[in-house]
């Protein structure tokens, strides 16, 4: 297959990739109207997602290596994944009470500066280093976010409207926070995990801390109805295992094509436009208007942009061109 066509096939693998992740905002805000508990359904989906993630492992490398890796140095794994998933996803459940899809959706995007502003805390070499043109970018992506949480607020924030706001930029800085901890430990360790190696590495390592929000969620809501179990295993499965090997699959095509890379994870950026179609036809959420849907817009230009001018930065360096592939898949 040539370089060109490559390309469009990944480009498209990321689009169908962005399609599956959206049901985590979907399928989250269904439950929330359902009137399902939150803790019920950020457990539910790790809990679902370790037994589908096990069933692929003899094609991903097997768990065999995992396994070592979290018995040699336990606390790393539970200290990365704690907070890469399990306050990331209590976060983003909490969340989906508050507000639309489209609005979490936007709001998450976050995640693609957050990453960047982590980075002097956890690196002590050239990583450290926030480069300025991303930074500006990054300013566009946030002043989008404030304009689809004020435009949705009717001018202003109301606490259902704070509350969204504020658990969904935690679970931004929380996932690639854990994600770029857990590969600095596994740098410093000398173990190579692919990326379904390490998604169900993390998975493995919360389900502690998940046994406990699920008993949290029993205490408070009883058990699940059964609709609230199959919108998560929808999530589970949707987000936690195809928008996962999707994603990895199209940008691991053309890792070592800068330009390529970038127009893939730029793909990313339809979660929104997803998220406010299925959120209307679906759930009947109002679409967003004036100021909120002039902020959709920002945010969308502002990942397109932030995916070039990292794009740029990474061309002719092999090393930094395969770090822009880690901070999605869970």
């Amino acid at each position: 297959m040539n370089r060109r066509r490559a390309a469009l096939l990944a480009v498209a693998i990321a689009l169908a990739s962005a399609l599956f992740f959206t049901c985590t905002y979907v399928l989250n805000r269904a439950a929330a109207v359902g009137g399902g508990h939150w803790a019920w359904t950020a457990s539910l989906r790790y809990l679902i997602t370790l037994p589908l993630l096990l069933a692929i492992m003899p094609l991903q490398g097997g768990a065999a290596p995992v396994w070592r890796a979290i018995r040699a140095r336990p606390g790393p794994w539970l200290l990365w994944s704690g907070i890469g998933f399990v306050l990331f996803y209590v976060c983003l459940s909490w969340a989906a009470s508050s507000g639309p899809s489209w609005l979490v959706a936007g709001t998450f995007q976050l995640t693609v500066i957050a990453g960047m502003l982590c980075a002097p805390f956890l690196y002590r070499d050239e990583r450290a280093r926030i480069p300025l043109p991303a930074l500006a970018v990054g300013a566009v992506v946030v002043a989008g976010v404030l304009l689809m949480q004020f435009g949705h607020g009717g001018g202003r924030l109301d606490r259902d409207g704070w509350i969204a706001l504020v658990c969904v930029a935690v679970s931004a800085f929380a996932y690639p926070l854990g994600n770029r901890g857990l590969l600095l430990h596994l740098e410093h360790s000398g173990v190579e995990l692919n990326a379904t190696q390490r998604v169900y590495g993390m998975t493995l390592a919360s389900q502690p801390l998940w046994l406990a929000v699920a008993v949290y969620a029993y205490t408070q809501a009883g058990v699940p109805s059964a609709g609230q179990l199959w919108l998560a295993a929808g999530v589970a499965l949707g987000a936690g295992v195809i928008a996962t090997v999707l994603f990895f699959q199209a940008t691991g095509m053309v890792r070592n094509e800068p330009t390529a890379l970038a127009a893939a994870e730029a793909m990313q950026a339809a979660e929104i436009l997803f998220a406010t179609l299925i959120g209307a036809l679906w759930l009947g959420e109002a679409w967003p208007q004036g100021r909120a849907l002039l902020g959709a817009v920002l945010v969308v230009a502002g990942i397109v942009a932030f995916s070039l001018v990292a794009a740029r930065a990474a061309a002719g360096d092999d090393h930094r061109t395969r770090e822009l592939s880690s901070d999605r898949g869970a």
